[in-house]
């Protein structure tokens, strides 16, 4: 079952138990995931489906970032919540001691040594990360390597 399926199933099931933020965050998901099938005119894979999860996932980050500097602690949790939900639907994250270890390893292979490297080694290991582990997390990690 694809991706896109598993949405559209879960969202059946939450409407008929009543699960208003379940459905409404699956709405939301959905919407992104067609808004983005019509700009490219194809339908996309699970792959691509992932990158708009996580692109999701950034913003709600980035809301709540916000909505602590308003001191709105009921959008805070609306906000959490839709993550939780949201994170349902993406691979299990790395941890950062796995990351680090992949990162110990791309710098090796690239002889990496400095700061201005940090955009090769970001540029070989995000690729196999995607999904799996948050870019912001990554360079930090990748920096603290090449200081």
């Amino acid at each position: 079952m694809s991706l896109k399926d598993r949405l559209f199933n879960d969202m059946k099931i939450a409407m008929k138990n009543k699960q208003r933020e379940r459905v409404s965050t699956i709405r939301m998901a959905r919407a992104a995931i067609i808004n983005e099938e019509k700009s490219k005119a194809r339908d996309l894979n699970d792959n691509e489906v992932i990158e708009i999860l996580n692109r999701e996932v950034k913003k709600r980050k980035d809301s709540i970032k916000e909505f602590e500097k308003g001191d709105r602690p009921d959008l805070i949790e609306k906000e959490k919540n839709e993550i939780q939900i949201l994170l349902e639907y993406l691979p299990e994250q790395m941890s950062e001691e796995e990351i680090a270890v992949l990162v110990k390893e791309k710098i090796g292979e690239l002889k990496a040594s400095s700061p201005r490297d940090i955009g090769r080694v970001m540029g070989k290991i995000m690729p196999e990360l995607k999904g799996k582990a948050d870019g912001s997390v990554v360079k930090r990690i990748v920096e603290q390597y090449l200081q």
